[in-house]
């Protein structure tokens, strides 16, 4: 087993900015942490994967989290929709959704099988199957696929469905993608085929297992994270699924670094797609040109063994 790099002794603080009436600005996001973010359009909140807890296991066990949540639970605005990727605990998490269910009964949508965990605690959910949809509010959420598993106990792996999300808005998508490994690749292109993406949710952490890993079968790293968002012609795109719990051997900080460094491999800019810091609001600007269409994986590769991400743990 490789050497483990170092994660953070003591819990890092976010950021103290509470999220901001987003009346006037048509999309404002800002990352919890790992795979929660709020996001705000005019007349509907909307948080995805909410995870509170200490610990992303059952029973108190479980990987620690290493950075507080970027906004207190209670300072959260009222939540209009939750979507739920998964079963794992580190993206459904019970005690976060009950207390949010208990407080505002927002709208719960997720993929088959999902409902019934949420049911057993007393919260009621829409479950769709891959291609399916739902009206809530003035949007429409697309349940779609994406390349993972799930399981929460030993004896039920793969018994409930993982999925990405397309979430229809005035002004253009918002695509979350839940936790997912490359696998084929077509389904991103059917998430772009639901229609101008403005804003995709990409995760970039817990891919490497082993040294110089750039991704694994359930997983994304910063690598193919880019040409994710490359293929979904997003304008725009956030790292999520890093520097919150320890999933993986990477350091603390490798997700992001390797990733600006693929895109000056690659050529692209670095407004489009990045990390952003935990608990800071982020106003997504209106729709633009997406990226060049061109992405040469081996040559990224060959690129960030001469450079500086070789020298990344």
């Amino acid at each position: 087993m490789p050497v483990t790099p170092a994660m953070p002794a003591e819990l890092l603080p976010a950021a103290t900015l509470r999220p901001r009436d987003p009346a006037r600005t048509p999309m404002r996001v800002t990352w919890v942490g790992h795979a929660s973010v709020l996001v705000q359009v005019p007349g509907l909140n909307i948080l995805t994967d909410p995870v509170w807890s200490d610990r992303a296991g059952p029973f108190g066990f479980g990987p620690k989290r290493v950075a507080a949540p970027g906004i207190a639970l209670a300072d959260l605005p009222r939540i209009d929709l939750i979507l739920i990727s998964h079963n794992h605990y580190d993206h459904l998490d019970l005690a976060t959704l009950k207390k949010l269910y208990d407080r505002d009964r927002p709208a719960i949508v997720t993929s088959l099988g999902n409902d019934a965990i949420l049911r057993s605690a007393g919260m009621t959910a829409t479950a769709l199957d891959w291609r399916q949809a739902e009206r809530v509010g003035g949007a429409t959420v697309h349940v779609v696929r994406n390349h993972h598993w799930s399981s929460r106990w030993f004896v039920d792996r793969n018994r409930a469905l993982w999925s990405a999300f397309v979430v229809e808005l005035p002004g253009g998508n918002l695509f979350f993608a839940g936790d997912t490994g490359m696998g084929d690749g077509n389904w991103v292109r059917e998430a772009a085929a639901l229609g101008p993406i403005r804003l995709a949710l990409i995760p970039i952490g817990a891919f490497r297992f082993q040294p110089g890993q750039m991704a694994s079968g359930a997983h994304i790293g910063p690598v193919d994270a880019l040409d994710v968002f490359r293929r979904l012609g997003a304008s725009w795109g956030m790292a999520i699924h890093w520097g919150t719990f320890r999933l993986s051997y990477e350091g603390w900080a490798t997700p992001p670094r390797l990733l600006s460094a693929a895109k000056r491999c690659a050529g692209q800019g670095t407004r489009r797609f990045g990390a952003v810091p935990i608990g800071r609001p982020v106003d997504i600007a209106p729709m633009t040109a997406p990226p060049p269409p061109t992405f040469d994986r081996a040559a990224i590769l060959r690129c960030l063994a001469t450079g500086e991400g070789d020298a990344l743990r």
